[in-house]
């Protein structure tokens, strides 16, 4: 017969709940499911636990158990900056087996090191998706000639293969965006002189629309509908700093080849099926950036495309840009929510890859340009230079605040009221 294994001691089990929490928050989970599904670990071993997650810090706290009565609290560096789709799905799957009794405490402990090591994508994978997310992006925004598209795709595989580089020589995240954002503005600006016939207005946004940092923006907003105002607070800035860097980048960019920031042309009505099939690939792309493993990513493909049709049918009715997001978020979020909790996909990540081409990444850009303009011409301006930036900065504020209402209000009605479809009642047993 053999002999059961030994009980794990406290110190070990409360070392294998701070690495689990510690991936499951720089790599993208929500913060309510890392603290519940770190809780529901420590039950499982027999601890109390308590997890206090801040901006570059997570503290956990363990009762006293009844053979030491003393309390222990561990303060862990852990900045959630990461998005690693991989990961966290590993990761919870390893927190299920120990929970139910598969797998005990050190090899657990084990896999969650190796986890921790893992790669994410292979670079052409990487830059191959970004450029042809930033080719579809620009289908849904009326690109279609292949001079553009061709340029789009050059600037943002360009652009994915310098944040590579930069990954592997730097430590501060904040370069890569800025970089390249700086180098799409250069294309830009060098196709405004050599490649007169393309949509430069397009060449110059499109390959700075896969740089925005949504699911920060998305993760930011369920931690204040939850009442985490510091934590909320930090992740909007944390956002809001790559963003104003992707703008510094792109305007410095067309500044330094001696263009400035085109206008948009005409909008031309994109046909339903291009819409949704470029809907697609966007999804895909980001899914990509996320590190998304193949398997799954038909799934937010397929959540993607029906949520796009959804606001291409609501704007085609007479909807306004923000009532057409709204619309789309709705529809996404309510299929998204038990789907990630059920495939342990960060809801945040999966959310957004799903509606990426609702963010209104351009309407931030020229709000950015329209203000360096307003800038460069003092105090002399004319106050019609002052309404373009106004009206962009309105719109994309209203697109943003429908995209987190459509996405977290039905996260929060399904996971209270549906635990069980929604996968949420493992994680209170």
């Amino acid at each position: 017969m053999i002999p059961p294994a030994p009980a794990p001691s406290p110190d070990d089990a409360f070392a294998l709940v701070c690495a689990s929490a510690k991936i499951l928050y720089v790599n993208g989970q929500t913060t309510e499911r890392t603290i519940h599904n770190a809780e529901r670990l420590a039950r499982a071993l027999g601890l109390g636990v308590t997890v206090f997650p801040t901006w570059g810090e997570l503290v956990v706290r363990m009762e006293g158990t009844q053979a030491s009565g003393t309390t222990r609290v561990e303060a862990i560096a852990a900045a959630p900056a990461g998005v690693d789709m991989n990961k966290v799905t590993l990761t919870l799957g390893v927190i299920d087996r120990v929970c139910a009794g598969r797998q005990d405490v050190t090899s657990a402990r084990a896999a969650l090191d190796a986890i921790a090591r893992l790669p994410p994508v292979s670079t052409p994978r990487f830059v191959a998706l970004a450029a042809a997310g930033a080719a579809a992006l620009s289908v849904i925004f009326g690109a279609g000639d292949l001079t553009t598209l061709a340029l789009i795709a050059f600037s943002a595989g360009a652009g994915a293969a310098l944040r590579r580089g930069l990954a592997r020589i730097a430590k501060n995240f904040l370069a890569q965006p800025l970089c390249a954002a700086l180098l799409a503005g250069l294309i830009a600006a060098a196709a405004s002189h050599l490649v007169p016939g393309a949509n430069l207005y397009l060449v110059a946004l499109c390959p700075c629309m896969v740089l925005v940092p949504g699911p920060h923006l998305l993760n930011g907003a369920l931690d204040l509908a939850h009442m985490r105002i510091g934590l909320g607070g930090a992740r909007f800035g944390f956002a809001g700093l790559v963003i104003l860097l992707i703008s510094v980048g792109l305007i410095a960019g067309l500044a330094v080849g001696v263009a400035g920031l085109p206008a948009p042309g005409p909008a031309a009505p994109v046909p339903l099926a291009y819409d949704v099939i470029a809907a697609g690939i966007a999804v895909s792309a980001f899914g990509t950036f996320f590190s998304m493993p193949w398997r799954t990513l038909p799934i937010p493909i397929a959540i993607g495309m029906t949520a796009h049709a959804s606001r291409w049918l609501a704007i085609a009715d007479g909807a306004s840009l923000a009532t057409g997001a709204l619309v789309a978020c709705l529809m996404a979020a309510t299929l998204v929510t038990p789907i990630a909790n059920r495939l342990h996909l960060p809801f945040a990540a999966f959310a957004f890859a799903s509606v990426v081409s609702l963010i209104p990444g351009v309407f931030l850009f020229r709000m950015a340009a329209g203000m360096v303009a307003l800038l460069d011409a003092g105090p002399t301006a004319a106050p019609a230079l002052l309404l373009p930036p106004i009206l962009d900065g309105t719109t994309a504020v209203a697109i943003l605040l429908a995209m987190a209402f459509g996405l977290i209000l039905p996260k929060m009605l399904l996971e209270r009221l549906f635990p069980k479809w929604t996968g949420m009642a493992a994680d209170h047993t």
